[in-house]
């Protein structure tokens, strides 16, 4: 899971990348880069937060009329600077890329490129595989009179061949500017433009946030296996290239979008709150009577407010967060993310002291944050402390692009509620229904495969095995 952006016909596109990226940090923390064009490709990128990167913001070395940006969140390769994105080849045109998801085929890409096509990949970054796959196949076509069918068959012919879950963004040096999405729609990705007195500016983005803070207007929402091309003329072309069966990633409700950004028509804060809500019907079964309810900062407090409004009692702040902590479940290692939740918050004790809490959080994946926050609460005089979760039990890897993808650390596949209730010191935990979460998108096809094990493009054992091998390699370095 990253964030990425796309921006074609600006005069200056530099600042308005970097200004857009810093809108999105949330979606990454490990890295965040830039590349612009303009006759040549020029890239900057490093590690660490977009402020660390570019300083004041503004890349000066970055000029160009189109470009992307990208923070990264790694969950295929190490987070180290190789690995960072773009990533740009100059054969057989000058292209440059960013993405934002997982391949899941990657062995078996790799040995494609590498056997067939002769193509070494110095780096373990997935969208390496797309961008190389993607060059590979354009490299069968006229390119001297290289045509917008030529290019949406490309698309086509790389989506058959990649397969996982992804939204990718690419300059075609001289030729323009190509956004798809992958056959499922798993990833989001938005399409934006702004009017100006030299033509129109196009954008693509994974959320409509920085839009917002940009002054573009949003346009809609890419669908599953679509492709929007602009050529340098400024003429914008899409195909549906190759689709199969929507499943948006329902976690971005849940956790990686922010509650002020607009997905699929759906205002995430409010869907945060309508969770809440129903999340309120299985509570009142448990016939637990809670004093009030608190939330965990920053993603739950409209889980929380929904829970409140529902069961018709208080809503209380009882965590402080310290607002220079970076998000806790998208930190690289266990070892940083313990740190950071230790770090993170800290109990109002004259409001939770005696009172029996209701404390809402997002997801319970490894139990770490749950964990520390009930030894936090209860030493504070917190009477009891029941810890509730907006989602259904997580059970299974996630392999499209969250860091969920070794089963050992997901404590809902070795534990019942119960028996998680002990292990983090709670009286009673407390998850959303699978069933009223799919009710709540009757309308949108969803990926529940984080909770269901049903896998929207299919996995083997190998598979499964193979991506946790390459997660646990990351982890090692």
């Amino acid at each position: 899971m990253c964030g990425i952006i796309g921006i074609f016909g600006h005069d200056d596109v530099a600042p308005e990348l970097t200004f857009a990226l810093t809108s999105m940090q949330h979606r990454g923390q490990d890295s965040a880069g830039a590349v612009t064009f303009n006759g040549n490709f020029r890239v900057k990128k490093g590690l660490g937060h977009v402020s660390t990167v570019f300083g004041d913001g503004v890349a000066h070395d970055l000029h160009g009329h189109c470009g992307l940006g990208h923070v990264r969140y790694s969950t295929i390769g190490s987070p180290n600077l190789l690995n960072a994105q773009p990533f740009a080849v100059h054969y057989p045109f000058g292209l440059a890329m960013i993405h934002n998801g997982n391949v899941n085929n990657f062995v078996e890409l790799r040995n494609y490129l590498y056997e067939e096509r002769h193509r070494l990949l110095e780096t373990s970054n997935d969208v390496a595989l797309i961008l190389y796959t993607f060059a590979s196949e354009l490299e069968s076509k006229d390119l001297k009179y290289l045509t917008v069918d030529d290019i949406f068959d490309t698309v086509e012919a790389t989506q058959r061949r990649v397969k996982g879950a992804y939204s990718a963004v690419a300059i075609i040096a001289n030729r323009g500017f190509l956004a798809f999405t992958d056959p499922n729609g798993i990833r989001p990705l938005v399409m934006a433009r702004h009017y100006t007195d030299k033509g129109i500016i196009y954008a693509f983005a994974s959320e409509t946030t920085c839009f917002d803070y940009l002054g573009y207007e949003v346009m809609r929402d890419l669908e599953p296996g679509e492709a929007v091309f602009i050529d340098e003329n400024r003429q914008l072309h899409t195909r549906i290239c190759h689709q199969e069966k929507q499943a948006f990633c329902v976690f971005e409700y849940i956790y990686f979008s922010r509650e002020d950004s607009t997905v699929h028509g759906r205002l995430v804060a409010s869907e945060r709150v309508r969770m809440g809500k129903k999340l309120a019907e299985t509570f009142r079964r448990t016939g637990l009577e809670p004093d009030f309810v608190i939330d965990v900062p920053n993603s739950a407090y409209f889980f929380a407010s929904g829970l409140a409004e529902g069961l018709g009692i208080p809503y209380r702040r009882g965590l402080a967060k310290n607002a220079f902590i970076g998000r806790s479940f998208i930190s690289p290692t266990q070892e940083k993310r313990e740190l950071l939740v230790k770090q993170k918050l800290n109990p109002l004790g004259d409001v939770i002291r005696g009172k029996k809490i209701a404390v809402v959080d997002d997801s319970i994946v490894r139990g770490t944050t749950a964990k520390h926050l009930v030894r936090l609460l209860k030493r504070s005089g917190a009477k009891e402390v029941y810890f509730i979760s907006a989602s259904p039990p997580i059970k299974y890897p996630c392999i499209y692009g969250i860091d969920m993808s070794i089963k050992e650390e997901i404590i809902a596949s070795h534990y019942d509620p119960d028996e998680i209730a002990r292990y983090i010191g709670a009286d009673a935990v407390v998850y959303q229904s699978l069933d009223d979460l799919r009710s709540l998108y009757a309308d949108l096809p969803c990926c529940y495969a984080c909770f269901s094990g049903e896998y929207p493009t299919g996995v083997s054992d190998e598979l499964m095995q193979q991506i946790e091998e390459e997660r646990i390699g990351a982890k090692q370095g």
